[in-house]
């Protein structure tokens, strides 16, 4: 009976190398690997896109299940973070109260959704402010500088010495005239010019024109 040939020996299965660089996936998500992280999945926006962070030992259909998770789970905190017009309405009381000693008194406030290059925009001869839905899902202290920046448009139509003298009184006006500007920069926004000051946070809108209410003298972040 011949010997039976020798069996070649076969190499032991390696799985792929786990690398701690981040990995971009389709629909701006990306993974972040980290060998310190042992069981927690956390998730946030950054910069358009969202960024999940998962331990380094995660196979790939883990890897796969928990970013459909988190990405779920963010929508629903945003949605929760999305107030009604009325909701708004009555932070613009508070807010109004707070800065500006109640003086600005708007008769409507409201979402729209054909401010694609403005943050906000007011009609101080009809009391009207207008926010734009991308506000939705940003930090509050941002949404609450839009929303103060239209509602001291109420008491000073321009963007004067007077007019940021109002805003001194909120203490995050830097910080979220700074953010939005990082918003527009990385959206490409245009950028308008306010007489001598460049506002980072204002922008004309085309579309603004078909919205309604929108006639009469109008400023706008």
């Amino acid at each position: 009976m011949p010997a039976e040939p020798a069996r070649r020996p076969q190499a032991a299965p390696t799985s792929p190398a786990r690398s701690a660089a981040p990995r971009p996936l389709p629909g701006e998500v990306e993974v972040r690997r980290s060998a310190r992280r042992r069981r927690t999945v956390s998730a946030y926006r950054e910069d358009g896109r969202t960024v999940v962070l998962l331990p380094a030992r995660m196979s790939e259909a883990e890897e796969r299940r928990w970013v459909g998770l988190m990405l779920e789970k963010l929508a629903r905190q945003e949605k929760r973070r999305r107030p009604t017009d009325e909701v708004l309405a009555e932070r613009a009381g508070r807010l109004s109260a707070q800065f500006l000693g109640g003086r600005a008194r708007p008769d409507s406030v409201r979402w729209v959704t054909n401010q694609n290059t403005r943050w906000g925009s007011c009609t101080p001869a009809e009391g009207s402010i207008r926010l734009s839905h991308r506000l939705q899902g940003m930090p509050e202290y941002v949404v609450d500088y839009v929303l103060l920046h239209e509602l001291a448009h109420l008491l000073v139509p321009g963007h004067g010495p007077r007019f940021w003298e109002l805003l001194e009184a909120y203490p995050r006006t830097e910080r979220a005239r700074g953010y939005l500007e990082g918003v527009a920069t990385t959206a490409r926004l245009p950028h308008t010019v306010d007489g001598d000051e460049e506002d980072p946070t204002e922008a004309d809108d085309e579309d603004d024109e078909n919205d309604e209410g929108d006639s009469g003298g109008r400023a706008g972040v």
